[in-house]
């Protein structure tokens, strides 16, 4: 085999591993949370144990607000119209409560590992 073939095959083969890896990601699943009217809906959300999670949190609000979870060691703030994405996981099975750190009276929510 020449070097031209051999450099072929490992090109394709490093772009095999990485479409691979990429696809893997493209699992993880995706969980929505929308902040409006400064709470989260919904304010219980179920994941399956064991697996990275995306969460996408949707502000439809006026104002910024910042999720925060020390449970799941993750904030972030969320700018006013617009969405943030975090990742979370793999999780235990367990509860991890988080709040919007800016109305902790009234954005309250867990998430639930199952």
């Amino acid at each position: 085999m020449n070097t031209t073939a051999i450099r072929s095959l490992v090109m394709a083969g490093t772009l095999a591993l990485f479409a691979s890896a990429g696809a893997a990601q493209a699992q993880d699943p995706e969980v929505t949370l929308v902040i409006k009217n400064h709470r989260f809906e919904p304010a219980e959300v179920k994941v399956p144990a064991g697996k990275k999670i995306k969460l996408i949190v949707d502000n439809q609000d006026s104002t910024a607000e910042e999720f925060e979870s020390k449970a799941l060691n993750r904030e972030k703030v969320i700018a006013p119209k617009s969405k943030g994405t975090l990742t979370i996981g793999p999780l235990k099975p367990g509860k991890y409560p988080f709040v919007g750190e800016f109305n902790e009276a009234t954005a309250k929510g867990v998430v639930i590992a199952e």
